[in-house]
């Protein structure tokens, strides 16, 4: 029982932090140094990605028919419009799975680290500052999705690709990148929660795969675990969602900024004293 009491804390702390730009995975790293489920390392290494699929679920469900082509309520525009939006997502995506692919057994091993999360937090903080105020008087060149280009989504998906170290946060990284590369704030923000799905579907996948083929298998408290931070991290993430979309509409994302350094220096200061 108390496992599931620490699985809901984790969904929390998920669901919380994987659409705003402060680094789930840091999060659940350092709240895992605190919250330790008593479960073997093989699974909380899965357990610690996969609990993200709860939170992408919940923008299939905000979005469903945004992003459902065969929606009866579009026309034929409409849909050929969305078939085009999940081509820039496909697009996007694959820089994360050239790049990430291959270092991600590295990065599990070296580099989840509370100094890497603290460090990460710290520069990705400073860059949010910096970033918007170079950009707060100039104009978004683009304010609507479909005006999003194909190249400039293989951009944002570099930017993206560079989450792969804790703590720089994949939604950071890709709504840092579409700012500079002339995104509004909005589109920047939706077009981080498209990329999630593929992009967290697809480490889901691969981590369930690695545990299983390390011959391991879900117990029913394992089960249970699972299932319970999934959970709790979609019904946070939905709440989550609508709050940041509302955020972004009137402010921009340096009170982020400043989150991630105090954030970081209080980790650092805990390190070293």
């Amino acid at each position: 029982m108390l496992d599931i009491i620490k699985a809901v804390i984790i969904g929390i702390v998920e669901g919380l932090t994987e659409f705003l730009p402060i680094s789930s995975t840091g999060h659940i790293d350092l709240v895992s140094q605190l919250v330790k489920i008593n479960q073997p390392a093989a699974f909380m290494a899965m357990f610690e990605y996969v609990i993200q699929f709860g939170a992408i679920l919940a923008v299939v469900l905000l979005y469903f028919n945004k992003l459902n082509p065969w929606s009866p309520q579009k026309n034929h525009d409409q849909r050929q419009a969305t078939w085009v939006l999940w081509a820039k997502v496909v697009v996007a995506v694959l820089p994360s799975v050239v790049i990430g692919l291959p270092l991600n057994d590295f990065m599990d091993e070296h580099l989840h680290k509370p100094l890497v999360v603290a460090s990460m937090l710290i520069l990705y903080g400073i860059l949010f500052i910096v970033i918007e105020n170079i950009f707060k008087n100039r104009a978004p060149k683009i304010s609507k999705l479909a005006d999003l280009s194909f190249q400039t989504a293989l951009f944002i998906g570099l930017f993206q690709a560079l989450s792969i170290v804790p703590g720089t946060s994949r939604s950071g990284a890709t709504i840092l990148g579409a700012i500079i590369l002339g995104t509004s704030r909005y589109v920047a923000t939706e077009f981080s929660f498209f990329l999630a799905i593929p992009t967290m579907v697809g480490v889901s996948i691969l981590k369930i795969g690695k545990f299983l083929l390390q011959g391991n298998a879900f117990t029913g408290a394992q089960r249970a675990i699972l299932a319970t931070g999934m959970i709790v991290s979609f019904l946070v993430a939905v709440v989550s969602i609508k709050w940041l979309l509302k955020f972004v509409q009137t402010h921009d994302f340096k009170p982020f900024g400043w989150y991630r350094i105090a954030l970081g220096l209080v980790v650092l200061l805990v390190l070293f004293l």
